[in-house]
């Protein structure tokens, strides 16, 4: 037999035998009637009728039985009770109607009657549950948010970009529908009523959002038309509800937009609610008799790792710098990627691009767009990412620390890389987990500010690894390693900067009787050194074996926290030196890993190592170990305008590329 308790929400009614008592049944649930509370003293028994709109049941020793049936009366006992559904909206108001009769004993006339009048009404707030881009009609379990492949629950973007370019911030600082292109970047909710005419107006319907989300969303709706200026903001930050106007309308559309991405204080999810009230005495609160609640999950901010295709190749113009610029020009001609040039007069000589911002991206099911994440470091670069980089669909997001004293160089965005997707113990991470830098366990040292790791964390999709990067100068993750796109295994290789792999090459090329071959021959301003000085010097080789066991810490989390084996990484190699003035380590010669990533091309920095037979041996062997895997080296100069400012050409450029074809709410986290 059918059990109505599947699939409604109940609802308790108190019922009268003195005066017929109204009522409004809402689809989609069921009313339970207090049989015995309206029955007279002395009643035993009862039967139920209804009109032919009502479908009617009785729920009594744990079997539901629909009326009507072959029991003629039931036994007035408190375990019993009568349930009423409806299919169709009501076309009159009170124009169903339920009965109940009491009997005394074995009487044959009723003792008393309870009259219930029924209007049936449609109430249904829906989104797209389903994640398909259109809005599910009467969907179920809308009030959950679920992950992966079968999960529900809908997607909300935070609208951070600038669609209405004369705009002085982001498209959801303003309250305001400036555009139709600012429309698409909010996600639809759609609230369906239909009942007879009039009956609303002795109800109050109530759109709202909980009172810990008031400040995380905003929602628009369209007073008769589709202008923008009849977009309202009705809900939002010092906004939580909505008296909803009956004008005769059965869709009211409403465009909902995120304010905030998740982080430490926000889960993400923001519910929303429609709720029937009535008004059973006049000065009187009003009492619910319907909810229903659908709920978002905004959109996380997402990192794109180098083996995704890139787009557009970001670099600054500074002085002395127009060679190097022109040499990754063509490296992105060749890649067949947009060179985007920040001038003099944006970066006031400030060239560490990749230092002062992120790119990643946001996903909907119905759009998407990049999303630029600037760095808490405010160098000259400062007001590059707003002024120059948000714009129509390309949005902004920032973190920074009160106390702006606590900013350290780790939290320069060259120590927040993301690795390609990996699988780690039979755990998923499709969109590969976010590496950032900090200072070894047992001993304090810098760390990435509170603010910019509790954000990354919160976005869950790419769970961070955290390095130990203090050893170093400058201290960033894209010193000592990359990634690069390969067409076996999976899909990639983790190259680690390797002062033992230098040792072992130089070893080699002096017992091969090159050991007076020059390092940094013909560069200005760098003394040259033989192959033969360099590996006597004691001093540097304790000091690169120190760093070779600071890396090797790194190698060891890499391996555990990516899933990976040796078959994985690359050694390449280098050589380090500590600076007199901080006590820490910087590249002895032009840091090979620090590249940069356009597909197959790479754009590595120039090493300037021993010629031998007319190849620099540090620039033959890096291609040895990259060409086999299908990749096109270009070594780049950068030894003046760079590496001699501690930086190389990965600080000095940045990629946004293509988003991931996985969709980050498939993701199990």
């Amino acid at each position: 037999m059918h059990n109505p308790r599947h699939t409604y929400l109940e609802r308790w009614v108190r019922l009268s035998p003195d005066k017929p008592t109204g009522t409004v049944y809402v689809l989609g649930t069921e009313l339970s009637l207090d049989v015995s509370g309206s029955a007279p003293v002395g009643a035993t028994s009862f039967d139920v009728w209804g009109t032919a709109g009502v479908n009617l049941y009785i729920v009594h020793k744990g079997e539901t039985l629909k009326i009507p049936s072959c029991v003629p009366r039931w036994p007035l006992e408190t375990n019993i009770e009568a349930v009423i559904t409806m299919d169709t909206p009501s076309i009159k108001v009170n124009s169903d109607k339920v009965r109940i009769s009491y009997y005394k004993d074995n009487g044959k006339g009723a003792m008393a009657q309870a009259l219930l009048h029924l209007t049936c009404v449609e109430i249904s707030l829906d989104v797209d549950t389903s994640r398909s881009g259109t809005v599910n009609r009467k969907a179920k379990n809308k009030r959950k948010w679920t992950w992966g492949p079968e999960g529900k629950g809908a997607i909300l973007l935070v609208n951070c970009d600038r669609d209405y370019l004369s705009a002085k911030d982001m498209d959801n600082q303003d309250k305001k529908v400036e555009s139709y292109a600012d429309l698409k970047d909010m996600s639809l909710m759609i609230l369906t009523t239909c009942g007879p005419e009039g009956i609303f107006d002795d109800y109050r319907l109530v759109l709202h959002v909980s009172a810990s989300d008031h400040d995380k969303v905003g929602v628009f709706h369209a007073k008769g038309g589709k202008k923008l200026h009849q977009f309202k903001h009705i809900l939002g930050p010092g906004t939580l509800s909505y008296l909803v106007e009956h004008d005769g309308f059965k869709e009211k559309n409403f465009y909902v937009e995120g304010l905030s991405f998740p982080d430490v204080d926000f889960s993400g999810l923001v519910s929303f609610h429609i709720t029937l009230l009535e008004n059973p005495s006049e000065g009187l609160p009003d009492v619910p008799i319907f909810n229903d609640t659908v709920v978002f999950r905004m959109a996380p901010w997402i990192m794109t790792p180098n083996t995704l295709q890139p787009i557009s190749v970001y670099i600054c113009s500074v002085k002395s710098n127009a060679d190097f610029v022109a040499d990754v020009s063509k490296l992105a001609v060749k890649a067949g990627c947009k060179l985007i040039i920040c001038p003099e007069q944006e970066n006031r000589g400030d060239r560490w691009i990749q230092d002062e911002m992120e790119f990643g991206y946001v996903q909907a099911p119905q759009k998407g767009f990049p999303v630029v994440f600037d760095s808490p470091r405010n160098g000259m670069l400062n007001d590059f990412p707003f002024k120059g980089v948000l714009g129509p669909d390309f949005g902004y997001v920032k973190r920074e620390p009160a106390n702006k004293k606590t900013v350290s160089s780790l939290d320069s965005f060259g120590n927040l890389e993301v690795s390609p997707p990996v699988t780690v113990r039979g755990k998923q991470y499709p969109l590969g987990r976010i590496l950032i830098g900090s200072y070894f366990p047992s001993f304090q040292g810098n760390n990435m500010v509170k603010v910019v790791r509790d954000f990354l964390y919160a976005q869950k999709v790419q769970l961070p690894v955290e390095l130990y990067s203090d050893w170093l100068v400058v201290g960033h993750v894209d010193e000592f390693l990359t990634f690069v796109p390969a067409p076996d295994r999976k899909g990639f290789r983790l190259l680690l900067a390797s002062p033992t792999a230098c040792y072992r090459l130089l070893k080699q090329k002096e017992e091969e009787g090159h050991g007076e071959a020059l390092m940094f021959e013909g560069v200005k301003k760098s003394k040259e050194v033989s192959i033969k000085k360099m590996l006597s010097d004691q001093t540097l080789r304790n000091t690169n074996h120190y760093y070779q066991k600071c890396i090797d810490w790194n190698r060891d989390i890499l391996k555990e926290e990516l899933g990976l084996t040796e078959d994985d990484i690359i050694d390449i190699p280098q050589l380090f030196r500590r600076s007199p003035t901080a006590g820490k380590a910087v590249a002895y010669f032009p840091d090979l890993v620090n590249m940069l990533v356009l597909g197959k091309y790479l754009g590595i920095p120039k090493p300037f190592g021993p010629i031998i037979h007319e190849q620099c041996c540090l620039e033959k062997e890096v291609c040895r170990l990259l060409e086999p895997l299908g990749l096109s080296c270009t070594f780049i100069d950068d030894f003046e305008t760079y590496h001699e400012n501690l930086g190389e050409i990965h600080c000095g450029t940045n990629v946004r590329r293509k988003p991931f074809s996985f969709k980050w709410w498939n993701v199990i986290p």
